[in-house]
């Protein structure tokens, strides 16, 4: 799977990373600049709990 974060819809509240700290990155004002990662199959729980965190559902995933 592979994530997709819209970094212009970050505001910069970290859930993401609090939640998934192996798959999201963050700069030093707490704003995710992860992009476009592919997500290995062993985190991919905690790459949709960081979706799901997320409270301006900037971060996509796409399946395919």
């Amino acid at each position: 799977m592979k994530i997709v974060v819209d970094r212009k819809l970050c505001s910069g509240h970290a859930r993401c990373a609090a939640v998934a700290p192996d798959v999201y990155e963050l700069d030093a004002d707490g704003y995710n600049v992860t992009g476009e990662k592919d997500v290995p199959e062993a985190l991919r729980e905690q790459a949709m709990r960081g979706l799901r965190a997320c409270p301006e559902r900037a971060i996509t995933v796409d399946e395919g």
